[in-house]
């Protein structure tokens, strides 16, 4: 059941520069997906709670690692983070030069 959850997130996230997994009502995944919008970044959103496998795929998220299970955030199809991570390169600037390489961006 994990392989085939993950060849479906692999899927999921292949080709698109930024991908987010989120819940409707989750707000820490709201401010994610501003800020990343903010830069001019379009991310694909995949909202688990309106899915019908969203809780698979969650459970899935979380032992790669998600401390929480959204947001997750993949960055040209590389596994970021979650919430965290994601402010944390942004203090660091290291966030906008990731978006870049990954071509969700152009500057």
């Amino acid at each position: 059941m994990f392989v085939a959850i993950m060849d479906l997130i692999t899927s999921m996230v292949s080709e698109k520069p930024v991908v987010i997994f989120s819940k409707s009502t989750c707000c820490l995944s709201h401010s994610i997906i501003s800020l990343i919008r903010s830069f001019g970044a379009n991310p694909t959103i995949y909202e688990l709670d309106e899915m019908t496998n969203g809780h698979q795929i969650e459970r899935t998220l979380i032992q790669l690692g998600c401390e929480t299970s959204v947001p997750a955030v993949f960055i040209g199809q590389q596994f970021i983070g979650g919430s965290k991570r994601i402010m944390s390169l942004h203090l660091r600037n290291e966030l906008v030069p990731m978006l870049i390489n990954a071509r969700a961006i152009w500057i």
